[in-house]
C-alpha cells in the first residue's frame, strides 16, 4: 500500500479521481509498449504507424465506419471520436472476447480497466489507440458500456493476409 501511495504522489495522482482507466492513460507515454501478443495482434509502436483511421461513435449505438480492411502486419493509429452525449468506448477483440467482456461490464458497470486495445472516450472528446494487426482473420471492435454492445454498437475488422484481395 505504501508503494502505491508513493507512486500516486510521484505521478501527481493523489487527490485526483480517475475512472475507467484514466490514471493509466494519463501516464501512457511513460510506460513501455506492451509486447503481449493477443489473438488479434499487439500494441503498436507509434513510430511505425502505417496509416490513421478515424472512427466516429454516436448515441445511435453505431460506429462509423462499421467495417475496416487492414493488411496483416499493418500498424494503425485509430483516432476515436465520441460525437454523442454519453461515454462510449472502442475495444478491439475477437467476437467471443467482446461478448464475454460486455457481460462482465453489465455485472460491474463501474469496473476500471485500461488496455492498449481499448479507447474510452468522454462525450465530445477524442482518444487514440495504436494497434498492430499481426494475424489474418476477422476481428471486431465494440463499445462495452452496459447495453451498448447489445444495441448493436459493434464493427468488423478484416485483416487480410499477404496476397489477399481487399
Amino acid at each position: 500500500m505504501r508503494r502505491i501511495l508513493l507512486l500516486a504522489l510521484s505521478l501527481g495522482y493523489l487527490g485526483t479521481a480517475f475512472a475507467h482507466g484514466e490514471a493509466m492513460r494519463a501516464n501512457k507515454e511513460a510506460r513501455p509498449i506492451s509486447v503481449e501478443e493477443r489473438a488479434f495482434g499487439r500494441e503498436g509502436d507509434p513510430k511505425k504507424v502505417a496509416r490513421t483511421v478515424r472512427i466516429g461513435m454516436a448515441d445511435t449505438m453505431r460506429f462509423s465506419p462499421p467495417e475496416l480492411t487492414i493488411k496483416r502486419g499493418e500498424t494503425v493509429k485509430f483516432v476515436v471520436r465520441n460525437h454523442g452525449k454519453v461515454k462510449h468506448e472502442m475495444v478491439i477483440g475477437t467476437l467471443e472476447e467482446l461478448k464475454t467482456h460486455a457481460e462482465m461490464m453489465k455485472k460491474h458497470p463501474g469496473m476500471e480497466h485500461d488496455e492498449p486495445h481499448m479507447a474510452h472516450v468522454a462525450p465530445g472528446k477524442s482518444e487514440t489507440l495504436i494497434w498492430q494487426f499481426t494475424k489474418a482473420g476477422r476481428f471486431y471492435f465494440g463499445c462495452l458500456e452496459p447495453g451498448h454492445f447489445e444495441a448493436g454498437m459493434v464493427g468488423q475488422i478484416r485483416v487480410a493476409a499477404k496476397g489477399d484481395k481487399e
